[in-house]
């Protein structure tokens, strides 16, 4: 039986089960009932570890946009204060690279126009011209700040009183111990689906944690990895014409993205993870609906990602 395990990206989620259920059925959506193929599934969900409760579904910000960067999810960056030189250094580069701190074209209510340019257009985009009302940008990107911080930094973090994590450390063994128990009896491709930050963790432990078991094939979806401050900062160091994780990863890679997605805006990251120096990894790049481009219910409705999946799947 093949076997998708999944693993999520930014901001608080609903509980794991429902998370995973919402997952299974926007993929079917998009063409591929993996319980009707005999596909199993499983989740990595680490969002306890950067939160105290779980989001309840009616606030989740993958499927509710007119929820998208209200006061729940409007991150504290008061953390900031106390960093070391060198985790503020990354902080204030990552910061311009995300611009949230840029005044807006208007106000905080401004939205950009609907924008759909041919391809050239696109890549010349600015992150200031990707249509996302600024407040809500804005607060988007503090979460991507503070959650890619915590990871790559191993940050020591609370979400609870009497519970205390670090992160990177904490999150690497969710990681690998889901995908011992998801290989230990496993007959058929194994496939690992990451969406946003899940990306940045799936990516490191594929890579970089040496007990990692390997995989059939990886999937990124809307994912941050072609940023420099991200990828610099993985340890041991990177290099870009070694970077495919060639131990781990028995078959393709596929990188899924919309153009318009304010994680994603390095999109393309053939170049940045080379095997031997060649590009291998295939980006595909499909176009979501509305203004919230990110959203994981969006990728994962899209044909284009289902097609790719079952091929990695052998479907």
């Amino acid at each position: 039986m093949p076997h998708v395990t999944f693993i999520h990206g930014i901001a608080n989620k609903p509980p794991k089960e429902k998370l995973l259920e919402n997952w299974e059925a926007h993929l079917a959506q998009g063409g591929l009932d993996l319980a009707t193929n005999g596909v199993s599934t499983s989740m990595v969900y680490w969002a306890d570890v950067m939160y105290a409760e779980p989001a309840a579904p009616d606030a989740n910000f993958e499927s509710v946009e007119e929820g998208l960067g209200t006061a729940w999810m409007d991150e504290d960056l008061a953390w900031i204060d106390d960093l070391p030189d060198e985790e503020k250094a990354f902080v204030e580069s990552f910061r311009e690279k995300l611009r949230f701190d840029k005044k807006s074209p208007e106000s905080d209510d401004y939205t950009p126009p609907d924008f759909e340019g041919n391809e050239n257009e696109l890549e010349a985009l600015t992150f200031e011209a990707i249509p996302l009302p600024w407040f809500i940008k804005r607060r988007v990107m503090k979460a991507l700040l503070k959650d890619v911080h915590h990871y790559l930094f191993n940050a020591k973090f609370s979400p609870r009183p009497g519970e205390k994590y670090q992160v990177q450390d904490h999150i690497r063994q969710l990681f690998v111990d889901q995908l011992k128990e998801d290989t230990a009896n496993l007959e058929g491709p194994h496939v690992v689906v990451s969406h946003s930050m899940g990306t940045v963790i799936s990516y490191d432990c594929l890579k970089n944690v040496a007990d990692c078991p390997p995989i059939s094939a990886y999937m990124t979806v809307g994912c941050p990895l072609g940023i420099s401050e991200v990828h610099d900062n993985f340890k041991p160091d990177y290099d870009k014409r070694d970077a495919f994780p060639s131990d781990k990863v028995a078959g393709d890679w596929v990188n899924v993205y919309d153009r318009l997605d304010p994680v994603a805006f390095d999109a393309r990251i053939a170049n940045d993870y080379q095997k031997d120096g060649n590009k291998v990894v295939i980006d595909q790049r499909v176009h979501n609906s509305g203004k919230w481009r990110h959203s994981s219910y969006k990728y994962y409705g899209q044909q284009d990602l289902c097609n790719h999946l079952k091929k990695l799947l052998e479907l």
